[in-house]
This record gives structure tokens, sequence and C-alpha cells, in this order.
């Protein structure tokens, strides 16, 4: 700008009002634009944080979604693991059960009868056979509890009701067990129950007679 235009310039804001409140008006403006424009380049950064974080959100959560699903996938293999392991530990009492309670009837009261795992109506007994007028029913378990003497006891008046041709005239119950503590003890003797495992009897062997 020429030092004339200069002088014509500020000579103008000096006398003229309303070119003084243009200039200022524009100057103004001018500064509300760069204000905008420096507000436009914060909003864009805070936007572009904002997406950038919504991203690690996202990860974030496909990660935990992912940890979750190996974690419920080793849960389930676990638990298959699990009740796998049970099945084959029940089976195994189950059928130790059917030869060591045959075995002792066999040598101890020259009584060869066949004892095989059944179900009636939808009701599993562990250990029955029969033969002549004496029957066995039993159970298997790796621990004894006195609602196990229970069930017993229950399962035979089930037969009792609804195949009385599976009962004999004498009868014995029996329940093989690796476990069983004072109380179920007490509640078998009490109920003439033989209790046993593979080393020994743990109540006395009762052939009793049916009612």
């Amino acid at each position: 700008m020429s030092q004339r235009l200069k002088e014509e310039f500020l000579e103008l804001l000096e006398k003229d009002k309303e070119f003084r409140y243009a200039v200022a008006g524009l100057v103004g403006l001018e500064e509300i634009l760069k204000r905008l424009d420096k507000h436009e380049a914060e909003l864009v950064k805070l936007r572009e944080d904002m997406v950038a974080g919504f991203k690690r959100h996202d990860e974030e959560i496909a990660k935990l979604r992912a940890d979750m699903n190996r974690g419920f996938r080793r849960v389930d293999v676990s638990l298959s693991q699990l009740w796998t392991t049970v099945g084959r530990l029940t089976l195994t009492v189950e059928e130790e059960a059917l030869d060591v309670v045959g075995y002792r009837l066999r040598n101890e009261l020259a009584v060869d009868i066949k004892l095989e795992r059944i179900f009636v109506d939808g009701r599993e007994i562990n250990l029955y056979g029969a033969v002549g007028d004496l029957c066995v029913v039993g159970e298997a378990t790796v621990r004894l509890g006195v609602r196990l003497i229970d069930e017993l006891e229950e399962k035979i008046a089930f037969l009792r009701s609804r195949r009385p041709d599976l009962l004999r005239r004498r009868i014995i119950k029996v329940v093989y067990a690796d476990h069983a503590p004072p109380s179920a003890l007490e509640e078998a003797k009490r109920r003439g129950v033989w209790i046993l495992k593979w080393s020994g009897d743990l109540t006395p062997r009762k052939i009793l007679e049916l009612e």
C-alpha cells in the first residue's frame, strides 16, 4: 500500500463514521472467521479422536467376546470331561459291585445268582437278581448317604407295587459303596441293609423275609 493511499485510508477512518464502522465490521468478521477455522480444526481432531476411540472400543469388545467364547469352550470341554469321568467312575462302581456281590454270595452262601442292572418303568436298579425263593435288590455308589438307603427302600416298595413277580419271599438288601459315613451305616443296620465294599463288610449281611 502506497503512502498516499495509507493517508487517505487513515483520513477516512478519522472523518467517515460509516467507513470506520464498515472497517471495524470487516476486522471483526475476519477474527470470527479465524476463530471458526480454529474451532473447525479442533472439531475435526475431536471427531478423529472419537473415531479412533470407537475403533479401540470395538477392538476391545471383539477381543473380550473372543476370550469369553474361548472360556465357554474350555468350560464346555471341562464339563464334558467331568461328566465322562463321573460316568466312567459310576459304571466302574456298578460293574465292581456286580462282580463282588456275586462272588461273595457264591462263595459264602453257595447261591449262584445272576446279578444285573435293570430298569422298571424308567427307574434304575443297579443290582438285581433272583433264584429260587431269594432275590437281591441293591445299589452301587461312590459315597453312601442316608438318602440312598431311603431310595433303596422306595425302589423295593415300587417293585412290590409294579413288578411283584421280580420279588421273592426272601430278600437281601445291599448297597456297594466306597465310602460310608457313620450316620448312613447306623441307618443301614437299622433297616437290615448289607453295606460292603471290595475289602469287606461295613454292616452285617442279612436275609430278610418279605412281608
